[in-house]
């Protein structure tokens, strides 16, 4: 109901900021882990070369020329950034440029293995994880706004753990009961979908996109 594709569009420059930023805030991650991975750039490359695409971008407006009859933003956007890399890097990379909308912050970005992957396959993959790591920042910052700060550290602790511990064990580190740990993973859980599927429908193109990407996403 929010389209940042929508906004792209628009006579009013602040709301196509918003659109600019929003689609930043998802995508800039897939960009920099897409060309350390599949265009083998090193770590301070490929951060010259995201701030500079997204510069770019924004600056000549391309994103304004999707048309989303013809597939999906991320692909349109893929396709955008590779004949970034393969035609203007040398150049843009070293170009002062303003920055983008929002701060890209490279220190908190871990690598994810390409393996035998293809870069489409491999951009997708990193496009959902972006969209997942907006939406468990942003549940974060609810939880702890809103005074519970304990129930986002047992979700993290749980569902966001490689090893997660036991049900027992939390409610004894947390000095909760079992059935409030349950209460606090489902309730987490459940805020972390509507924050998914709010980031999704604001990145869709119309109403079709969104309830394809919506049932492919959250399977």
């Amino acid at each position: 109901r929010h389209s940042a594709i929508a906004a792209l569009r628009s006579e009013d420059a602040s709301r196509r900021s918003i659109g600019d930023e929003a689609l930043v805030a998802v995508y800039w991650k897939p960009v920099y882990r897409y060309i350390r991975g599949k265009w083998r750039k090193s770590n301070e490359d490929a951060k010259d070369l995201t701030q500079s695409f997204f510069a770019l971008a924004l600056e000549k407006r391309y994103f304004q020329t999707y048309d989303a009859g013809k597939g999906t933003f991320r692909t349109y956007l893929r396709t955008c950034l590779d004949r970034f890399l393969a035609n203007d890097y040398k150049f843009e990379s070293r170009r002062k440029r303003s920055a983008p909308l929002v701060a890209l912050d490279f220190d908190a970005v871990d690598m994810a293995a390409a393996g035998s992957e293809s870069p489409e396959a491999f951009f997708e993959r990193e496009w959902a994880r972006s969209l997942f790591e907006v939406a468990v920042d942003r549940l974060r910052e609810s939880l702890h706004a809103r005074g519970r700060a304990v129930c986002f550290a047992v979700f993290e602790r749980y569902d966001l753990a490689e090893e997660p511990p036991g049900y027992e064990e939390l409610a004894r580190e947390f000095g909760i009961s079992g059935a409030t740990v349950t209460n606090y993973l489902a309730a987490s859980r459940r805020e972390l979908r509507r924050l998914v599927l709010e980031q999704l429908r604001a990145i869709a193109s119309d109403e079709r996109e969104f309830r394809r990407e919506a049932r492919a996403l959250l399977r």
